[in-house]
């Protein structure tokens, strides 16, 4: 071996090392099956599923009401959701607090104008309370159709839409009893679309084709209110669908639904979506007490580490083996993901549901008064780069893609709440 690489160019060596470098890269992102272009945000926290955007694009690091300000489109309803985009459309869902009907929505990215708009249920949307919608989750699109999971008449549905407009199929998920409210988004893998209805009726977890609605596998879930979203990850080798709370991390084989491990580790309610360093799982709950814990996903069920920590709603980062979070009470934080030790703290300030967004090295992370902080990912120390104010209330995670950002608010127009999306671009 030695010789050989003596006798090989610099150059060559140097494609050598960077193509098997690659290759590591490729085999630690989901094998879906899927191609995503550059630019597109399909589904709930982006292409790699983990709240990181494509580092080479160059995002706003300064806004406001008028200050890089591409277009602006009024919102009819309520919802928290983010945005999903695939190629020139974006999508969000919407809902009528009088009516109860809920309508996935499109318009071009470019220029906010609408394009057209489903109504997916007439009535029988599901809202809870002042803090959730019955349109809090955020579609997911293969290119073709989009699929939307909602709460409606007492279940939950799954809805497949085509990116012209028009359902092409539905489906009765399961039973739903509202405890506070549905955010749970659906996943893509392959030639399936994976949904999660856990509630205090007793949910499941399932897999239907995306093509024509029918069910491939169903799971029954514990008789428990939680409300994370389905994470595929790629962990110790292997392709995982991962949920958490009910009590416990299960990890599913995405194409058939079998349990591949399954362990305590979780409260019953969890709200945020875990990631990976590609050995351990991360997972954080509120209720009954506030938790952080890193689980080996290698089917050890080995506990690797465990704090107190209240990061309950909003989502983690993961970079270069650091742990970046904002807790829900405006504390932003890192921790080493290999041992949980905790690297610093910072107090923001306000109150913290949407997720932070990672873009190279930049956090972007927006409370819910509408004031984004932003900062370095660096592992030695807090270091700010700035504050940003739009709108007077945010639940959803702005989206940052192709250079732009979409940012979901509440405004107060005339005496009244009235919802607007962004798009902040220079």
């Amino acid at each position: 071996m030695r010789s050989t690489l003596r006798c090989l160019p610099v150059a060559t060596l140097l494609l050598s090392l960077l193509a098997s470098q690659g290759a590591v890269a490729q085999s630690e992102r989901v094998q879906d099956g899927i191609e995503v272009a550059k630019g597109d945000w399909p589904w709930w926290r982006g292409p790699a599923r983990d709240g990181s955007s494509d580092p080479s694009q160059s995002s706003p690091r300064e806004w406001d009401e008028t200050k890089n300000i591409a277009w602006k489109s009024p919102i009819s309803g309520r919802g928290y959701g983010s945005v999903c985009l695939s190629g020139p459309k974006l999508f969000y869902v919407t809902s009528e607090e009088d009516s109860g009907a809920q309508t996935l929505v499109c318009l071009d990215r470019q220029t906010g104008q609408r394009q057209h708009e489903t109504v997916v249920h007439a009535s029988g949307g599901m809202r809870k309370n002042a803090r959730s919608t019955s349109a809090s989750t955020t579609p997911a699109t293969d290119g073709k159709l989009v699929f939307v999971a909602l709460p409606n008449s007492d279940a939950i549905w799954l809805t497949a839409v085509q990116q012209e407009g028009g359902i092409a199929w539905q489906v009765r998920v399961s039973d739903y009893v509202e405890h506070q409210g549905y955010g749970a988004s659906p996943a893509l893998y392959q030639n399936l679309v994976i949904v999660s209805s856990d509630n205090k009726a007793g949910g499941v977890i399932a897999a239907y084709q995306r093509a024509s609605g029918e069910l491939v596998w169903k799971r029954d879930r514990p008789k428990l209110p939680n409300y994370p979203s389905p994470i595929l990850l790629r962990a110790a080798g292997r392709d995982q669908v991962v949920v958490t709370g009910c009590d416990r991390i299960t990890s599913l084989d995405p194409r058939t639904g079998d349990t591949l491990w399954e362990t305590e580790g979780a409260t019953t309610e969890c709200v945020t979506s875990t990631v990976t360093d590609g050995k351990r799982v991360f997972t954080s709950g509120g209720y009954p007490r506030n938790h952080m814990s890193a689980v080996l996903a290698d089917g050890s069920k080995t506990k690797v580490w465990e704090n107190d920590n209240r990061l309950y709603v909003p989502s983690p980062l993961h970079r270069d083996g650091i742990l970046y979070g904002v807790l829900d009470a405006g504390i932003a934080m890192a921790w080493d993901s290999e041992t949980g030790k905790e690297l610093w703290k910072q107090r923001l300030g306000g109150t913290f549901s949407a997720s932070p967004v990672l873009v190279g090295d930049l956090v972007y992370a927006t409370n819910e008064a509408g004031e984004t902080f932003l900062f370095r990912a660096n592992p030695k120390r807090f270091e700010s780069l700035g504050k940003m104010q739009l709108g007077r209330e945010v639940f959803a995670t702005p989206v940052f893609s192709g250079g732009a950002i979409y940012y979901r608010c509440t405004e107060a127009g005339d005496g009244e709440r009235r919802e607007m999306l962004y798009c902040i671009r220079p």
